[in-house]
């Protein structure tokens, strides 16, 4: 498995982390979650077509996750949730196949990447990087531990989470997406559409204050990511779904999704 795969495999579920070369070496880390290898015998939550790695991924969680979740209970301790990365199936131009809803057909097997949590975990890390009780850990497809995955950038990612308990996919757990979402805005100045992992148009112009609004069309939920000297992010916004935000002072500004760097906008504003 290749370190760049590796770099995108997280967004859905939660784990939209950017595992890279390195580790936490500073604290116990990974080391406490072990293989689910029952991870097929839980709650398939959702799905996800990944069309800027051409990846075809699969959310799985522990029942007694997706029940507290949908009788909108805390996510108790023992909850184990699994990211199981495809290659998507291609055609001879190299452009991933699709079923008859649409979406796209897995291939071979990549990686895993798990979330676990357990009563009493988490507590030898800094309160700017704990995740309440919850640790990660990155598989190879073969089950083993990816020894150069960075598991703080998982901690990193879900950390501004902490309001839906670091699951960027809670929403998928409660079984409210897609389906319930508000409907595309009209065209026009400041409006983003979000489809196939990429922000259109890539560059908009607003007047100091306007709104920008950014509608979702992925099967994937997104995040807006503002830089600058105030950094600002929207809510993450699942398939149907807007959310807006506004800059006050003029000037150029770069944007990414916060669950998926790769993708790249440009503000100007007047």
């Amino acid at each position: 498995m290749t370190n760049s795969r590796l770099a995108v495999t997280a967004a859905a579920f939660g784990l939209a982390s950017g595992l890279t070369l390195g580790g936490l070496s500073a604290f116990a880390g990974g080391d406490k979650v072990v293989f689910p290898e029952n991870w097929d015998k839980g709650v398939l939550y959702s799905t996800v077509d990944r069309y800027d790695v051409k990846q075809y991924r699969e959310l799985w969680s522990t029942a007694a996750a997706v029940e507290a979740a949908r009788k909108g209970e805390p996510i108790p301790s023992g909850t184990v949730l699994t990211l199981v990365q495809y290659k998507a199936q291609l055609d001879a131009a190299g452009t991933p196949t699709k079923d008859d809803k649409g979406r796209f057909i897995k291939g071979d097997l990549i990686a895993y990447t798990v979330m676990e949590k357990r009563t009493g975990w988490g507590a030898e890390y800094p309160a700017d990087l704990r995740n309440g009780e919850w640790e990660y850990q990155a598989f190879g497809a073969d089950k083993k531990v990816n020894e150069k995955a960075n598991l703080t950038a998982c901690f990193q990612c879900h950390k501004p989470h902490e309001a839906q308990d670091f699951v960027i996919s809670l929403a998928g757990l409660k079984g409210t997406v897609p389906g319930q979402m508000a409907a595309a805005p009209p065209p026009g100045p400041g409006v983003v559409s979000i489809a196939n992992f990429l922000f259109g148009p890539e560059s908009v112009t607003v007047a100091a204050n306007a709104p920008i609004t950014w509608h979702n069309t992925d099967g994937s939920p997104h995040q807006v990511t503002i830089r600058g000297a105030k950094v600002q992010r929207s809510s993450v916004i699942l398939k149907g779904q807007t959310a807006q935000l506004s800059i006050a002072d003029p000037g150029s500004y770069e944007y990414i999704c916060g669950l998926h760097p790769q993708m790249k906008g440009k503000i100007e504003v007047k």
